[in-house]
């Protein structure tokens, strides 16, 4: 199968004036000037998508979701539902890793390796953390550095829990075997093996992960924290985190992404080692919100949309080591997103090199099959 996306307007994340972009399976295979009459006389289908006023997007990496559902922390009645493949696509992502939360008493991470695959058989790629809030982490073979070398979806653990009173007070050498049998995990099986950290409200705030970097042998690119736009002294210590080579994501569970980026930015903080999540499902929080955010903090906010697209896209999958995400570029996957260029609706979505939303609805079929 071809698809051919004609003359829009390229981000790849950055600005790459008007491009067309070939796409032949599952890849990127040009970009650039693309005869069509020779494509024609391939005899071989392929679909044209006049892309003239969208802009041409990486589809969104969404590192931080509750796809089997969080929540649940004012009892039963509480608990989120999972996250569906149409709310992914119709969304713009096209990358998601998902996580366990508070509970995983009533919520396993068999579940989420099934829901990882089943969104990934829908053709959204989808991966997870192993673990969850507390220590000892819950894993799927008794190891975490088993967990990622055997388990081909596994990319690291977390959602860690540290300044919290939900989490489980762990000492800053409990996090240290934690993050190097996660390091050396990800080294045997050439994946991220990273360890992603839930920063709660508690006033010691990322104080432990600079100890760690300060007394243990640790990379700090393993080192992922994330809900960084809390408050202005977290995030104060995340951007002094990111100057030590760690990554730092921030949430939009609540509006107003927009001056929290700013102030990362204004304030020093390293621009390649910040991403974005939605953090979906927890109350309030839906994989919508990504694209939400970008457009108010373009529109109401004044950040330009080539200063905020790599946080959505390139950066999350340079943090998690998925190296044919996040960008644009032949040989990488054909995972795009269109967006119009005056209204920034999104019109077209693509992910494995097939379109899967096209004029703002759905074109998959109710049970995930593509039509």
């Amino acid at each position: 199968m071809l698809t051919l996306i004609r003359d829009g307007q390229l981000l790849t994340p950055a600005p790459a004036g008007v491009q067309s972009v070939l796409l032949v399976g599952e890849r990127i295979a040009h970009v650039g000037p693309v005869d069509e009459a020779r494509l024609t006389s391939l005899e071989v289908p392929c679909e044209v998508v006049d892309a003239r006023g969208c802009l041409v997007l990486p589809g969104f990496v969404d590192p931080h979701e509750h796809l089997i559902g969080a929540g649940g922390e004012k009892g039963f009645g509480s608990r989120m539902h999972e996250v569906t493949l149409e709310q992914l696509l119709l969304a713009g992502v096209t990358t998601v890793v998902g996580c366990l939360g508070t509970d995983s008493s009533t919520r396993h991470l068999g579940a989420l390796v099934g829901k990882a695959r089943q969104l990934t058989e829908g053709g959204v790629s989808a991966f997870l953390y192993t673990g969850g809030f507390h220590l000892p982490p819950r894993t799927l073979t008794g190891s975490i550095m088993d967990d990622l070398v055997l388990i081909d979806c596994v990319l690291g653990v977390g959602e860690l829990a540290i300044a919290d009173a939900r989490s489980s007070q762990p000492s800053v050498a409990e996090l240290a075997r934690v993050v190097a049998d996660t390091m050396v995990g990800g080294t045997l099986s050439g994946k991220a093996g990273v360890t992603h950290f839930h920063t709660g409200p508690g006033r010691a705030r990322m104080s432990q992960l600079h100890q760690l970097l300060d007394e243990y042998e640790v990379r700090p690119e393993c080192l992922y924290a994330t809900h960084a736009n809390r408050t202005e002294a977290l995030l104060d210590d995340a951007i002094s985190l990111s100057h030590r080579g760690a990554y730092i994501d921030m949430d939009t569970v609540d509006p107003g992404l927009g001056p929290w980026i700013r102030y990362y930015l204004e304030h020093g903080g390293v621009p390649e080692r910040l991403t974005v999540s939605s953090d979906a499902h927890t109350a309030g929080a839906e994989p919508g919100r990504l694209h939400e955010e970008l457009v108010a903090s373009v529109r109401e906010h004044g950040l330009a949309l080539e200063t905020l697209l790599p946080f959505f896209t390139a950066n999350p999958a340079a943090a998690l080591k998925l190296r044919q995400k996040g960008r644009i570029a032949p040989g990488l996957d054909g995972d795009l997103v269109l967006l119009d260029a005056g209204t920034l609706d999104i019109v077209h979505v693509f992910s494995k090199g097939r379109r899967r939303v096209g004029d703002g609805e759905l074109l998959i079929a109710p049970e995930g099959r593509g039509v």
